[in-house]
């Protein structure tokens, strides 16, 4: 593994990540045309794109998950501004045949005060949604938390929460305490803070674990969480910028540098990743040339070497940078 040496110096070029699908009761059987997977027993509800026990498949550390890599060389991936420990953001692609619990994530001090390092902010970019599609997401007006309690216990808590329309392209966001819940009919882009810690208020009769006191602790009333709209600039359309993450969207009609990637008045470099929402490109620079097909995902350390992005056929790129 790269050291951080004066004869092996902390720098790498992008690198592709092989993604670690995830069972869930409330998943897939197969995940065609998203990704070549057939779930053997329970279904799939989650393709992990950079989860900490994700591989690398290409670059200096191809063979290495990334939890190993983010302990090992830090600063050259994330940058000297860094925040935190380990691998800052989590996405993943999320497969929903069904509905997800009603749930809640906690904040960094609240998460903190239980023993784990981060809360769980997150945003849900729609790949793809059928007619009609919805998800949940934060609570109606004058909703209180003893309505909450008893909409718990009877099962009437689905009454009480924010139903919005989604269509592809969308991007909700979700700050910690917004309780929700995501309802098939779509394809989720998920970009959140590395942890997976989940409060289930409510599960619809699957004999799962529930955690009412803990989510009603983390829950709040009100939040900021719901459709964002985009911010479109000449070169990219901004989906959100949030205070853990921002998310873009990037159309590359023949190539793109990666100088021009980072040219968003980030100040110091910083960790940023590569989500190939549709087409399939080719990375090349100065390592070895990298196949980036349609799903795939890369990362781009903070110290990456340029590179250029050549599109082999309408690529559409979401970008999220950590922060």
């Amino acid at each position: 593994m790269p050291t951080n040496t004066a004869s092996n110096p902390p720098t790498s070029g992008p690198f592709r990540i092989a993604p670690q699908f995830v069972n869930r009761v409330w998943g897939w059987t197969k995940l065609d045309p998203w990704f070549a997977q057939t779930a053997q027993g329970e279904p799939i509800g989650e393709a992990w794109l950079t989860g900490d026990d994700c591989v690398v498949e290409t670059g200096a550390w191809a063979g290495h998950k990334l939890g190993e890599i983010f302990a090992e060389d830090r600063e050259s991936l994330l940058g000297s501004s860094a925040r935190g420990e380990g691998s800052p953001l989590l996405i993943k692609v999320i497969f929903a045949k069904d509905k997800l619990s009603v749930q809640v994530h906690p904040d960094d001090a609240m998460a903190q005060k239980y023993g784990s390092p981060r809360g769980k902010t997150e945003c849900w970019y729609a790949l793809a949604a059928e007619p009609g599609a919805q998800v949940a997401c934060g609570l109606k007006a004058g909703v209180t938390a003893e309505k909450v309690r008893t909409g718990i216990a009877d099962g009437s808590l689905e009454q009480d929460l924010n139903a919005i329309p989604i269509a592809a392209g969308d991007m909700i966001f979700v700050d910690a305490g917004t309780v929700h819940a995501i309802w098939p009919g779509s394809v989720i882009l998920e970009t959140q803070q590395n942890s997976d810690i989940t409060y289930r208020m409510f599960d619809y009769g699957r004999p799962r674990e529930l955690h009412i006191e803990r989510s009603l602790e983390a829950m709040r009333l009100a939040t900021h969480a719901g459709k964002v709209a985009p911010r479109v600039l000449p070169d990219r359309t901004i989906l959100v910028d949030a205070e853990f993450f921002r998310v873009e969207r990037i159309a590359v009609k023949r190539s793109i540098t990666g100088s021009a990637l980072r040219a968003t008045g980030e100040g110091t470099p910083r960790l940023s990743y590569l989500f190939a929402a549709s087409g399939s490109a080719a990375i090349t620079g100065s390592f070895e040339q990298i196949s980036f097909p349609a799903c795939g995902i890369v990362a781009v350390p903070a110290q990456s070497p340029d590179f250029t992005v050549t599109s082999m056929g309408g690529v559409e790129l979401i970008r999220m940078v950590a922060k």
